[in-house]
């Protein structure tokens, strides 16, 4: 799925260059079919104008208004497109918008992926490519509550199972995943690539193979993204373990359960953990380990994060 909502107004521009409209040319080369297709367009953009507030898309309010939603030339503003052209399409005359110019109103309407869909096929008769993902970013709000979980490790995982945010707990624990190289950074990868990971867990091969099958439910809806086959290959060229569990096609959800660390400094730590989802990035996961009083965690784990940060400051 692609993100096709931006917060504020953007600052791109595309050239329109507004000729009159066509009169001997349809959408599909068929009279009665393309005038349908234009008029269920003119109907879908201004039913999706009026559904937003000048508030939604980071426009002044400007007092009351005679008709709810966008002005048509504040639509036309925030995806960079002439008013007059923009009219003509909302009016149902006979134009051809290009797939970018349908993309940016998509971004300025707020469509969800299923409208900009919907939005492309009425515009033009075919369907449009898929996006390509966004960056996955982690929203400041939960920055700062997993840096405030003091003792708790935690961190994010993102689709990928990369590791997009974490505290100082967590490098205590786990290793410091800021001196690690960036295309390292993945939960997957350390779990089978790097030996230190397989001294940390005690139950490592039950751990690898529910990681996989995790993995591979999530994989099921990205088929063929680029990043995922790229992550998939390496893994499955530098791993027998990986490969082997792999071909098992398991599959499972992530949950809550018991984790026991094998830490090389302090021994033995014993956390109970859970994961969340947050609201706003169903696809990213927060992984929350609180310690339990066995074999004296908390005051381990607070002994670690005293030498993490130690170190941290040199």
């Amino acid at each position: 799925m692609c993100d096709t909502t931006y917060p504020g107004t953007r600052e791109v521009f595309i050239l329109v260059v507004e000729l009159p409209p066509s009169t001997s040319t349809t959408v599909d080369g068929n009279g009665s079919s393309g005038d349908q297709r234009r008029a269920e367009l003119a109907d879908f953009l201004r039913r999706r104008r009026a559904s937003l507030r000048p508030d939604d898309v980071g426009l002044p309010n400007g007092g009351r208004r005679r008709t709810p939603g966008l002005r048509r030339e504040e639509v036309a503003l925030l995806a960079g497109v002439g008013t007059t052209w923009y009219t003509w399409l909302e009016q149902g005359r006979d134009v051809r918008a290009s797939l970018d110019v349908l993309e940016a109103l998509a971004r300025a309407l707020r469509l969800t992926p299923a409208e900009r869909t919907h939005l492309v096929l009425l515009g033009r008769g075919e369907e449009p490519p898929p996006c390509k993902p966004t960056a996955e970013r982690v929203s400041p709000t939960l920055r700062r509550l997993i840096e405030n979980l003091g003792a708790n490790p935690a961190y994010v995982l993102g689709r990928r199972s990369d590791y997009l945010a974490y505290n100082r707990a967590a490098c205590a624990v786990f290793g410091d995943f800021d001196r690690l190289p960036p295309g390292t950074r993945n939960h997957l990868w350390l779990h089978f690539m790097d030996p230190r990971r397989r001294e940390l867990f005690a139950d490592w091969d039950r751990s690898a193979r529910l990681l996989v099958a995790k993995f591979r439910a999530d994989s099921a809806r990205h088929l063929g993204d680029p990043e995922f086959e790229q992550l998939i290959g390496a893994l499955r060229r530098s791993s027998p373990e990986f490969c082997k569990l792999w071909k098992r096609h398991e599959v499972a959800r992530a949950g809550a359960g018991r984790k026991e660390i094998l830490h090389p400094v302090v021994g033995k730590l014993v956390f109970e953990h859970a994961v969340f989802n947050p609201a706003e990035a169903p696809e990213q996961r927060l992984i929350l380990y609180s310690p339990i009083p066995e074999h004296d965690t908390p005051a381990k784990l607070a002994r670690l994060i005293e030498q993490h940060g130690a170190e941290t400051a040199r």
